[in-house]
């Protein structure tokens, strides 16, 4: 069992962010577009349980991965801390089809363009979203690792939000009367 640990820190622009991890001496690893297929049954029960079903299609330079996930309910913490399986398959369709007959049906898909850097022990991913802008994730082995990589970013008075994508998403299209469940870049 994985547990992920994160802070999200949503901000105006990320060119500053870019330019600290660069006078940091941050190592960039990728740049990705992923594009996230939420599932839940039609009474939303892992909404309500605070847990997801993601199937992720990661497109990088010449090659795509797909990667199932669980995220298990929140657990407290200063950061955003919760339990997170991944399973790396290689079927799209045959898994949409396998959630479909366990009663989970797609009910949101919208993609994003990141770009993972490493610094000291964090895994620091700058994200950008429709609808709702640019965040910046600092994922980590332990609260002070996470907090240092944000001091050192410049962020540490930058208030953290444990509102995954997805909800500030779906807020979002609801907040402009979209009724769309799919939404991109």
């Amino acid at each position: 069992m994985y547990l992920e640990i994160e802070a999200k820190l949503k901000v105006d622009s990320l060119d500053d962010v870019r330019q600290r991890l660069a006078q940091c001496g941050a190592a960039l690893l990728s740049e990705t577009v992923q594009t996230d297929y939420y599932f839940d049954t039609p009474d939303s029960e892992l909404t309500r349980a605070d847990e997801c079903i993601r199937l992720r299609r990661e497109s990088l330079e010449s090659s795509e991965r797909l990667i199932l996930t669980y995220k298990g309910g929140r657990q407290v913490d200063d950061f955003k801390k919760r339990r997170e399986i991944n399973l790396p398959v290689d079927d799209a369709e045959a898994v949409e089809h396998l959630l479909n007959a366990l009663g989970y049906s797609r009910v949101l898909a919208f993609n994003k363009k990141r770009s993972t850097w490493h610094l000291d022990r964090c895994e620091v991913a700058l994200d950008e979203l429709p609808l709702i802008g640019a965040f910046v994730e600092i994922e980590g082995p332990d609260s002070d690792s996470i907090s240092q990589v944000q001091h050192r970013l410049g962020l540490a008075e930058t208030r953290h939000t444990t509102d995954s994508y997805a909800s500030q998403i779906t807020k979002e299209m609801s907040r402009l009367g979209l009724a769309q469940k799919e939404v991109f870049l």
